[in-house]
């Protein structure tokens, strides 16, 4: 802002004070003893100038702060902008910026004296800031990971994440959002743990990001909620202690008084060292606390969770599939990682150059990745996969002609009933849990029928990142895990020679903890696989 703009607004301070004497005392003029008046009025509007011409400085002084920690942020972002983001704190942080802090930034010190030109101009690269929506998104795939991951609240604020080098610490205000997320979702177990945690930086902060009192106020409840009753009373009576008339606070503390009898009353009240151990048990659906899931998120962590079967007989070779034509020159490197269902790894099969073209062609079409409703059939979103995804045609570029002629080669399954090359990309704690590539018999009447192909006998998934943690297809029927790794892919057959599904190929792909994850697949069905793989009433032939 130019010193002849607020020069401009000065006088206009001058001109108001100027009409109202006017106004008001219009025969000043005829007498000099009220004159007087008019040089004390001047003195007064001088003070008036000068005031606001601090305050003016001073906002904007606050305002050059905002924008030099802009230019800081975006200048060591842009170096490595992928390696930034793919830190999933990096990435909550940006998306908080553009949410919580910038409306405080419009409120407290653009929209007060600024231009409407200018507040116009900021309002208009709003189209571009991610929404509210997505910090509870960010939020939210944040607790994923931790869930996953066995990392508590204190070490994520502390920037100690598996796998994520430097990874910026977390302020009390940071920790105290996430807890509010997971508190709008009735999340009891992830708003103490991370209300507990802004409660630990709060102390130690000199500069507080935070009221004290709104840290309590959530934790005290989330605890109610699990049962601490004594705790949250406890923490009540501190939070009355700030803020006498704080009134939801004096009605909980009556609710709680009510909850806890006589003598618990008379015993416990305000006495730290005689609460018992807070309870905070983890409120999961059947699923999640089930079996599979436990054994899901183990193979995520890269635990072993069943002995690897006839693991003397997994070998790595030269492979050629029968001197194919395309691989006499060049022979596959192939490793099996799995005995049965074969799990097939195969390194270097696709070049950096052929990665980043199918990269440039899918991301202009990323869309949110769909599942299809076991029920309706239809085409759906779910929290269960997060990630985008586009599809890519032959005709569309030589490259994906050559990647789709190579699983040809590779496989030595005919790919004229395959579907298109669908590019995905995981973003933060993105995810996809355990689920069948082929369509089991309740799905099959609409599945893919229309496509008149079958039924999906075979996936053929390609790396095409690496990842810094995280991010491992694994398979919990069997315990079989596959790390990403840039340019290899993995191969399995969906379904039996006698055309039933294997259900021992239910596989997931793990929360992506640190890095971007790119991948590609091929799906290919049953149509035009008769000569290739013959049908045989032996499920194991």
């Amino acid at each position: 802002m130019s010193n002849s703009w607020i020069l401009f607004q000065c006088l206009g301070v001058v001109t108001v004070a100027v009409c109202y004497l006017h106004m008001v005392r219009s025969e000043i003029f005829t007498a000099l003893v009220e004159m007087e008046s008019v040089l004390e009025t001047e003195a007064q509007i001088a003070t008036d100038i000068r005031q606001y011409i601090h305050q003016e400085e001073e906002r904007l002084e606050k305002l050059r702060s905002v924008a030099d920690d802009y230019e800081r942020h975006s200048r060591e972002a842009l170096l490595d902008t992928e390696k930034h983001l793919s830190n999933p704190v990096n990435a909550f942080l940006i998306v908080k910026r553009f949410t919580v802090d910038w409306e405080k930034v419009l409120d407290d010190i653009i929209r007060i004296n600024s231009t409407e030109a200018f507040i116009q101009k900021v309002e208009e690269r709003r189209e571009s800031f991610p929404s509210k929506e997505d910090l509870e998104g960010v939020s939210m795939a944040l607790m994923r990971l931790q869930d996953t991951y066995n990392l508590p609240a204190g070490r994520i604020a502390k920037g100690d994440i598996q796998g994520v080098k430097q990874s910026p610490v977390l302020s009390a205000e940071d920790c105290f959002l996430l807890g509010r997320s997971a508190y709008g979702s009735e999340d009891w177990y992830h708003t103490i743990d991370w209300m507990q945690t802004a409660l630990s930086e709060w102390d130690h902060e000199i500069n507080k990001t935070i009221n004290k009192v709104e840290i309590l106020d959530y934790l005290a409840y989330s605890l109610s909620m699990q049962g601490n009753i004594r705790h949250a009373y406890v923490l009540t009576n501190e939070l009355l202690t700030l803020e006498p008339d704080h009134q939801r606070a004096q009605n909980n503390k009556q609710y709680y008084e009510r909850m806890l009898d006589d003598e618990a009353k008379s015993q416990k009240r305000g006495e730290d060292a005689d609460l018992p151990a807070i309870k905070n048990e983890q409120q999961l659906d059947s699923y999640r606390a089930g079996a599979e899931f436990k054994t899901y998120e183990k193979l995520c962590r890269g635990e072993d969770t069943n002995p690897t079967p006839k693991a003397h007989k997994l070998k790595c070779r030269y492979f050629d599939n029968n001197r194919t034509p395309g691989l006499i020159l060049r022979p596959l490197k192939e490793e099996r990682v799995w005995w049965r269902p074969a799990l097939m790894l195969y390194h270097d099969i696709i070049s950096d150059h052929e990665i980043e073209v199918a990269k440039k062609l899918a991301a202009p079409r990323l869309n949110r990745a769909t599942v299809q409703n076991a029920k309706t059939g239809q085409l759906e979103t779910a929290q269960y996969r997060i990630s985008k995804s586009a599809w890519l045609k032959n005709e569309e570029h030589e490259v994906v002609k050559r990647i789709s002629d190579r699983v040809g080669d590779m496989t030595g399954l005919n790919m004229n009933t395959a579907e298109e090359l669908q590019v995905v990309n995981y973003g933060i704690g993105g995810h996809y849990e355990p689920h069948f590539d082929f369509a089991r018999k309740e799905e099959e009447a609409y599945s893919f029928k229309r496509l008149g192909t079958g039924n999906r006998i075979a996936t053929f998934l390609v790396y095409m990142s690496d990842v810094d943690a995280g991010g491992a297809t694994v398979f919990p029927v069997i315990g079989a895990k596959v790390f990403p790794k840039k340019g290899t892919a993995v191969f399995w057959y969906n379904l039996f020679r006698n055309g039933e599904g294997d259900y021992d190929t239910r596989h997931a792909g793990c929360p992506v903890l640190a890095g971007s994850k790119w991948v590609s697949n091929k799906w290919l069905h049953e149509r035009g696989q008769e000569q290739t793989r013959p049908c045989a009433l032996d499920p194991n032939a």
